[in-house]
Formats: C-alpha cells, structure tokens, sequence
C-alpha cells in the first residue's frame, strides 16, 4: 500500500516535471508518460490494465469528459464562425479517407474480409481529443485553427462510435443499413448539442446561487457528469454535450434570455478565475494517469500487430500530409499547416471500439465478427504508434532543419523560431498562469526572480507589445 502511494505522488509529480521540460525543449509530456507506463507494464509486469478491473475504462472517460469540458470553454463564438468551413473540411474528409484506406489495407495486408476491414477502418477514423487537446493548448497557433483541431477531435470520436458500432450490427442483421448509420449521425450530433447547450443555459442561470453553497467548486464538474451519463444513456454522443456545455459556459453572452431573469438576477454568470484554474488542474492530473494508462495497454508481445499498426499509421501519416496542403488556404500559416497534418494520433474512442468485436464473439459463443483478436492488437499498435510519431515530430519541428524543410517543401518557409517569437510577444494565458517555481529550474538563463518583460507590461495595460531583439523570418 505504502509504494502504490509512493508511485501516485512520484505520477504527479513527474507530470509537472514532463509538462515543464515540454514548455522549455518541447518534449512533449503525453509520449514521456506513455514510456513510463510502458516500463512499469510491458516491460517489467509490474501493472497490467487487467489489474486495474473496470477502473481503467472508468477512469479513461472522467479524462475525456474533463478535457472537452474544459476544452469547450476556452472556444470563442466568434473564433467558431470563422473556422466552421476549414473544420467540415478537415472532419469529414479525414474520417472518409481513413477508413477507406484502412479498410484496403485492412483487407489486402491484414487479411481481414471487407466488412472487418471496413470496421476497422471506422475504429480509426478518427482523432484523440485526450492527445489532441493537450498538445495544441501547448504550441502556438492561431486560435481558429486550434479550435478547428479539437472540434475535430469531438466530431470524429462520434462518427467512430456511430461507423464501428453500424458495421457491428450489420454482422448480425447480414447488412450494412446506409439510412440508418446516416440518420444516427445526424441524431448523435443535434440532439447531444442540444442537451449541452441546455444543461450549459440552466447552469449559467443559477451558478451564481450555486456559489453560496459551501464547497461548492466541484459542483459545476458533477453536473457535466450528469449532462454526459444522461447523454449516452439516450444512445447520444456524451462527448458532444460535455463540449457543447463548455462552450455555453465560456460564451454565456451569446445565450442570454429574458425569461432566464427570474432565476438570476445578474443575468448568466461564467466561470472565475479560480474555477478555471481547479478544473485546469484537474484535467493535468487526469491526463498524466491517463496516458501512463495507454501505455499499460500496449502488446508488444504481438510483433505482426506492432508491424501493420506502424504501415497503416504511416499511410494516415501521409493522407493527412497532402489532405491538408489540398484543402486549406494559403491564408493559414506554414507552421499551423504542419502541425494540423500531423494532428491524427489516436486514443480512447478507437482502443474502447476495438474490444467490442471481440465481446460481441464471446456474448454469442461463436465467430459473429471474423478477425475480431486482429482488429483489438492492431487497433492498440495503431494508437501508441500515432501517439509517438505525432509527439516525436512536434519536438523535432523546431529542432530538426531537415524536417522544417520537408514541410517547407509542402506549405511554405516554417521559420525554426516562428512559433517561439510568437510566444515571447503575445504569450497565452496558460503560460502566464503556469509560472512557477518548477518552470524556473529548466530556463536557460537560470534567474529565479523573473519580472514581466516591456511585451507583457504593454499587453496588460492595452497597448501594442515592445518588441525588442527580435527579427521575422516572414518573406
């Protein structure tokens, strides 16, 4: 008892250490805490998921849930209407591909009949919004294009879930029923969206009796549990109405009504400070268990599964490579480009998928889905290699002349400091909150009594930041 104590506060806090290295050299955090919980369980045995019961997957969706909460309400309306078009875009055209192109491979390398292929596809369509989230709140691109990412992320986990979960049900009605995957779609995404925004409209209304209640700060989380459980207790997308009620709390401008008067008399109240900051460090501690947990789940004890997981990670790898040049304007910088095609690592939707084909064979004692044990090994290669090939290229981006001439090549002159001499003049508000103590001992100049720089000052008080020292790469 004493050294699974031992081990959590030692969890935490490396996560603060991983999150600071990622700060100052850009390692990123997600890929140092997959290696441990691949030491402590491939490598070693010493926790296997199994250990963990129904825990694992329990805890894996308080993660989600958290970080599209939180997530949603640092999206702006406003940011949302002027990246709608790029998010149809990318969604859609992302989703299709991937399975269609897992399906091909799924079917002439794997093996796989069409339909398992297919399924498997669908299992994969998608991206992380556990990695995805996390790693674009630390690099510096435009809002509309972060926001574009992790919209993405939401869409493409429910069209994973409706995709994998039709072509299960085909296996044992004999048929892939087109109406009704389209007309699932459709009620997943409204009806969910309709339940956040709800739920989002009477929170806001009478947060701020909420606040009288003593300790009452985990108040406004238990809700958005329920917003979700009661979601997908309805066979719609929880993920959605947990994100659609962040956006509500972070935009309660844009949903102010006169009949909400009589429940709040100084209108729709948004979350403080402080609130925001206790949920922020809610979804860290979640998220560094969480990945540890993804690393857990690795079997490298089948080699065949590791091998088909890297060829068709590569082959999404180089699909979101030329999708992106294709279908986003000229207008998006060279460096936001890159980082969107490397945006496809995938996570909790696609490794919960793939062990539903297996359940459904054991369920009726007998091969409903053929290939189902592939699907689960090949899923599982297929999210921790897209998890390290995305965190290994984003660290290397700034680091590697080669690579940022590769992306050149496809979307213009990527400036190896572009996104550092962004930072230093417009820093972000999670950066000014995180500064602390453990940042300090990995900067490069070693002085513990940092003050606010000329940009920071100027930023605050209104005006234009003070630029000093520094040259554009821009042509």
């Amino acid at each position: 008892m004493a050294n699974a104590v031992i081990f959590l506060g030692l969890l935490i806090f490396l996560g603060h250490v991983f999150s600071a290295i990622f700060s100052r050299v850009r390692v990123p955090d997600v890929l140092l805490l997959m290696i441990i919980g691949i030491v402590i369980g491939p490598v070693f045995g010493w926790l296997l998921p199994s250990d963990l019961g129904p825990v694992g997957s329990v805890f894996a969706s308080l993660t989600l849930i958290f970080i599209l909460f939180e997530s949603g309400t640092d999206i702006s309306i406003n940011t949302l209407r002027d990246a709608w078009k790029n998010l149809a875009k990318v969604s859609l055209l992302s989703f299709v591909l991937s399975v269609v192109l897992v399906g091909v491979l799924g079917h002439f390398f794997i093996g796989l009949e069409w339909n398992a292929s297919l399924l498997l596809g669908s299992i994969l369509g998608g991206t992380s919004s556990a990695v995805v989230i996390p790693l674009v709140k630390q690099l510096s691109i435009k809002k509309e294009n972060e926001v574009v990412l992790v919209l993405e992320s939401a869409i493409t986990d429910v069209l994973c879930i409706v995709f994998a979960l039709a072509f299960m049900e085909s296996y044992k009605i004999g048929g892939l029923q087109v109406g009704k995957i389209v007309g699932k779609v459709i009620s997943s995404f409204l009806l969910a969206l309709m339940i956040g925004v709800a739920g989002g409209i009477m929170w806001a209304s009478v947060l701020d009796r909420i606040r009288k209640v003593q300790n009452s700060m985990f108040l406004t989380p238990a809700f958005v549990f329920i917003i979700y459980g009661l979601t997908e207790a309805m066979d719609f997308s929880g993920a959605i109405a947990a994100l659609a009620f962040g956006m509500v709390m972070g935009n309660t401008e844009y949903f102010e009504f006169s009949f909400l008067k009589k429940f709040s008399r100084d209108g729709m109240m948004k979350l403080e400070p402080q609130e925001k900051a206790f949920f922020r460090e809610l979804v860290f501690v979640l998220k560094t268990f969480f990945f540890v947990y993804i690393g857990l789940s690795i079997p490298f004890s089948n080699m065949s599964a590791l091998l088909y997981g890297g060829l068709i990670t590569l082959v999404l790898f180089v699909m979101r490579l030329l999708l992106i040049k294709i279908i986003i304007g000229k207008k998006t910088p060279s460096y936001d480009k890159s980082v969107m095609s490397l945006m496809i690592p995938k996570g909790l939707a696609a490794a919960v998928l793939a062990t539903m084909p297996e359940q459904v064979n054991l369920q009726r004692g007998v091969e409903v889905i053929p290939g189902a044990e592939t699907i689960k090994y090949v899923t599982y290669s297929v999210v921790f290699i897209s998890i390290l090939f995305t965190s290994i290229l984003i660290l290397l981006m700034d680091r590697v002349p080669l690579l940022r001439r590769f992306y050149s090549f496809f979307f213009g002159k990527i400036s190896a400091s572009q996104n550092t001499l962004d930072e230093q003049i417009q820093p972000s508000e999670n950066e000014t909150e995180k500064q602390s103590d453990i940042f300090r001992v990995f900067s490069k100049d070693g002085d513990d009594t940092q003050t606010p720089s000329e940009s920071e000052t100027a930023i605050e008080n209104g005006d234009e930041p003070v630029q000093t020292n520094t040259e554009s790469d821009e042509d």
